[in-house]
């Protein structure tokens, strides 16, 4: 039940008819687990913590530096050298009394992704490196957890859902993240934000997106990501939406001889 002080605060979503009383309760019963608290976990915190998520984890084991602070808008200058999850939880509990935040200060891989997700009813993947990225998918895969991942480049960013668990409408399973990127590029062959720079605002748009797929898996209106990669071109301000399909010889849930 919501609270008459929660039913005001929330009171721009429950006059719509997609989301109304019953969406705003199944998003205060929600768990969603945000991995990293970075260039695109901050907006997505943001974001989630204002509509009322119930329980919202933070992973990250990273400190607040300088450096950050042109993207990473839930830290301010005072944050400067303290955990990132501890800013993040402080930020929150500024925004928002009734989301209760678990804090993960550590580095998620694929040794202590399945016990994290496991205790979440969906995820959020904003990290900055491959290992991390396969670690989390192939982990909400065996766990069955939806995961909505994105990823960002100085002046581009992607988006999809997935949901490797379920199956499409025409029976097929629904693709991994391995069938959209079978293997990590090569070593050193993309480089870090320190090297290549990444647009501020951009983060902010595309953890903005983020937050808003992750409230529509919960509350379950519009047509999601899932089998759809959502790019993002910030030279052009051009969106575009691909599709892709599960492939039988993903090493999570294809077949050895590559059958249906």
């Amino acid at each position: 039940m919501l609270s008459p002080a929660e039913v005001e605060r929330y009171a721009r979503h429950i006059v719509l008819r997609e989301v109304g009383g019953p969406g705003q309760a199944r998003l205060k019963a929600a768990r969603v687990l945000m991995i990293g608290a970075g260039g695109l976990g901050a907006p997505v915190i943001q974001y989630l913590a204002a509509a009322g998520i119930g329980t919202l984890g933070i992973v990250d084991d990273d400190t607040v530096s300088l450096s950050n602070l042109q993207r990473q808008v839930i830290h301010g200058t005072p944050d400067i050298g303290r955990s990132k999850v501890d800013s993040a939880t402080d930020a929150v509990a500024r925004l928002n009394p009734h989301v209760r935040v678990v804090p993960h200060v550590m580095r998620i891989d694929a040794g202590n992704a399945a016990a994290l997700v496991a205790d979440y009813d969906i995820v959020a993947d904003g990290s900055d490196n491959f290992a991390t990225r396969y670690a989390v998918s192939d982990a909400c895969c065996r766990a069955g957890r939806p995961l909505v991942t994105g990823a960002l480049g100085p002046f581009d960013g992607s988006l999809t859902t997935l949901r490797p668990h379920e199956s499409g409408a025409d029976g097929t399973p629904n693709p991994t993240y391995r069938c959209l990127f079978p293997s990590p590029p090569a070593a050193g062959s993309i480089p870090a934000c320190a090297e290549a720079g990444v647009l501020g605002a951009l983060a902010g748009m595309l953890g903005a997106m983020m937050a808003l797929e992750v409230v529509r898996e919960i509350v379950g209106f519009g047509e999601g990501l899932v089998g759809r990669l959502l790019m993002l071109d910030a030279r052009s301000m051009r969106f575009e939406t691909i599709g892709y399909g599960w492939d039988p010889q993903n090493p999570l849930t294809g077949q050895p001889d590559g059958t249906v």
